[in-house]
């Protein structure tokens, strides 16, 4: 997990630096080796959902989501945020969500369409281009709220289909009802969330071109 850079008109060179003060040089950490098992586990449940062994995807992806939070935290509150962990923590985060959500489009029975994960890998590929040319000029390109909450319902989306898939076919309406609506919602906020980050990025780029124009002979 990356610490918040601020972003300032006139003092953001010193922000930045400030930032970096905060990054430990030790990547052989607690939140690292969490973010390495949980790299593991996404290729694991990804096996799991071809197999369709569903009780141990659902065990597994819920234990893979919920530490994320946990390396999170973890890495912020012991001073252990490193410059290993800003590049791997959203990478196996996507990893997870990616490969999950392209292992049920193959899925019998499955409530994801391939246009679903087609959109889910097309947003992810779009913000990583979008931090690599942020975060390359040293702006700050932390995690929005919007971005935090597709998470949260990309997951619960993926977790309400993999108990649809364990229980199909004796599942009842509700639960199919249930799982369209947060696959539903993660969607939008998939789009929205991608939105955002376009949004944030645009004004900084043309403001560089404008404090940067091209000479002319």
């Amino acid at each position: 997990m990356s610490p918040p850079l601020k972003n300032g008109s006139g003092n953001e060179p010193n922000a930045v630096l400030e930032a970096n003060k905060t990054l430990s040089n030790n990547p052989w950490n607690v939140p690292n080796a969490l973010s390495s098992i949980r790299l593991v586990l996404a290729l694991i449940v990804c096996a799991c959902i071809e197999l369709q062994q569903w009780d141990l995807a659902i065990v597994l992806f819920v234990i893979a989501a919920g530490t994320d939070w946990i390396d999170g935290w973890w890495a912020r509150r012991f001073n252990q945020v490193t410059k290993l962990g800003r590049i791997l923590d959203p990478f196996v985060d996507k990893v997870i969500i990616c490969g999950a959500m392209i292992a049920l489009v193959g899925a019998k029975h499955s409530l994801i369409a391939p246009w679903m994960a087609t959109l889910v890998v097309a947003r992810e590929l779009l913000v990583t281009s979008l931090r690599g040319m942020v975060e390359g000029k040293g702006g700050d390109f932390s995690a929005k709220q919007l971005g935090k909450w597709k998470m949260v319902f990309q997951c619960a989306a993926i977790a309400g289909t993999l108990i649809y898939l364990r229980l199909y076919p004796q599942q009842s309406d509700w639960l199919a009802t249930i799982c369209r609506i947060l696959i539903w919602l993660a969607m939008g906020l998939t789009i929205a969330s991608g939105i955002q980050y376009i949004a944030l990025v645009l004004p900084r780029t043309n403001n560089q071109k404008s404090n940067n124009p091209e000479k002319t002979s």
